[in-house]
């Protein structure tokens, strides 16, 4: 799934070292894009509240399968908390506001 547009996007960012993923059908798309990824090298982070597939039966083995691949399932707030590192990032207050809000419910936790 790593198309030639792509490609080309990564290759305008030759020092990028780790990829964010997240979108529709993660059994399908997610799944062959992550491991195309992880296949060239790169780390792969999987935002799994910002993924969803047909079923939910779909979704759980896909994340499970990936994980089990090396790839780091993780949720919305750790990514933006990741990316902002610390209270000191002129964006943090921001993303604190973003975070405050309950997340709504993504069915994950009912399958464990």
């Amino acid at each position: 799934m790593v198309l030639p547009e792509v490609e080309a996007a990564l290759a305008e960012v030759p020092s990028a070292r780790s990829i964010v993923l997240f979108g529709v059908e993660t059994h399908v798309c997610i799944q062959q894009t992550a491991l195309d990824l992880i296949g060239r090298g790169f780390e792969v982070h999987i935002v799994a509240d910002a993924t969803s597939s047909r079923s939910m039966m779909d979704r759980m083995f896909a994340l499970e399968r990936l994980a089990r691949t090396g790839i780091i399932i993780t949720t919305s707030e750790a990514v933006l908390l990741q990316l902002v590192a610390d209270k000191e990032h002129p964006k943090f207050k921001e993303v604190q506001n973003l975070i405050k809000a309950s997340a709504p419910e993504s069915g994950l936790l009912s399958k464990v």
